[in-house]
């Protein structure tokens, strides 16, 4: 369905729900190394649940080892500094957003590698700072998935 693809996420009860969101929406979980955590970490399997089973998760080396590996032409960055709002766009079946760290964002050569256009905020009150990883993931997610009117495939 989607592509959540995490760079270098630090804190594991974040990726257990982003796991769970995979698993129920459909969607692929894409880590690209390194991980802030053990992938066995008891916090990541119980944010997870029995989820974690279900979901399709890849890992990858680094960020060159993802950007070989996949279509990049329909990856787009979720940030703080995104100047064009996720609601902006059309999403269809089989693009990928990617989410930084969370203490400190995707950096700027990953940034500098995907057109302005594909970089997108999710709006907030004046002087917040960022929302949580997975909440995040869950709002872009859900709303491509409403554009595509909740198909399962």
């Amino acid at each position: 369905m989607f592509n959540i693809v995490l760079f270098e996420p630090e804190i594991p009860p974040n990726t257990g729900n982003i796991m769970r969101l995979c698993a129920n929406t459909g969607s692929e979980l894409h880590l690209i190394h390194p991980l802030g955590f053990d992938i066995n970490e008891k916090s990541l399997r119980r944010a997870g649940l029995d989820y974690i089973d279900d979901s399709i998760v890849h890992h990858y080396e680094n960020y060159q080892d993802y950007f070989e590996k996949n279509n990049t032409q329909q990856l787009y960055a979720i940030e703080t500094n995104g100047i064009k709002r996720y609601t902006d766009c059309h999403f269809s079946k089989g693009v990928s957003f990617m989410f930084g760290p969370e203490t400190r964002g995707l950096p700027i050569h990953i940034l500098d590698s995907i057109p302005k256009d594909n970089v997108l905020r999710i709006p907030m009150l004046e002087n917040s700072r960022s929302l949580n990883l997975s909440n995040s993931a869950s709002i872009v997610v859900y709303e491509a998935w409403r554009q595509n009117n909740f198909e399962s495939s």
